[in-house]
């Protein structure tokens, strides 16, 4: 039998967790059920993780990481702005249609850190990662089609994180493909009203 590292192990213990919580829910996902999923003793958990919170913070971050890169198309440099919005805000959207149950968990997840105390923290760190990304795509978005914002960035970040946020979870309710896709539509003629050409 192949000896495994703490990093695998952790590694593990991370995807089984997912795998459960999309299958049971957050308050499923006991020790036991993740350990049990991955194939892993119990005392496994304990010398990979200090406690479920730290399971849950490396849980939210995995997701994130692999779903909320910022969203930008390759391939449209020097583009018309609208060009360049709309391929930003579509490569996002792709990825939420691709993975439809963890985008549902992260919503689970914010809501049960929300409830327990002392967890809070956590969703506090799960939506400044979101704005952080926002703001990054942003920001990107503008260099490749050259140009800046008449809205403050903070503001524009906030405000595109709530609409984008907002048709997430309607979408995740009532999976309306067109609706979503004429919403999103919407959003990119707001960003590209706010929109100038960058000063030299």
């Amino acid at each position: 039998m192949t000896r495994r590292s703490a990093d695998e192990r952790r590694e593990e213990l991370i995807e089984a967790a997912i795998r459960v919580m999309i299958r049971d829910g957050v308050a499923g996902a006991t020790t036991r059920a993740v350990v049990a999923e991955a194939g892993l003793p119990l005392g496994a958990f304990h010398y990979c993780f200090r406690s479920k919170e730290e399971l849950l913070q490396s849980v939210i971050e995995r997701i994130m990481l692999r779903a909320l890169a910022p969203a930008v198309a390759a391939g449209v440099e020097g583009a018309p702005v609208a060009e360049v919005v709309r391929a930003g805000l579509h490569t996002y959207w792709e990825r939420i249609r691709l993975s439809p149950d963890e985008h549902l968990l992260t919503y689970e997840l914010t809501q049960y850190a929300l409830r327990q105390p002392g967890l809070a923290d956590l969703a506090r760190r799960q939506y400044a990662h979101y704005l952080r990304v926002t703001r990054t795509s942003l920001e990107e978005m503008a260099r490749l089609a050259r140009v800046e914002w008449t809205v403050p960035l903070p503001v524009l970040a906030r405000y595109g994180l709530g609409v984008l946020d907002g048709l997430t979870l309607t979408w995740l309710i009532d999976r309306d493909d067109e609706l979503a896709a004429a919403a999103l539509d919407e959003h990119a003629g707001y960003l590209v009203s706010v929109a100038r050409p960058a000063s030299a």
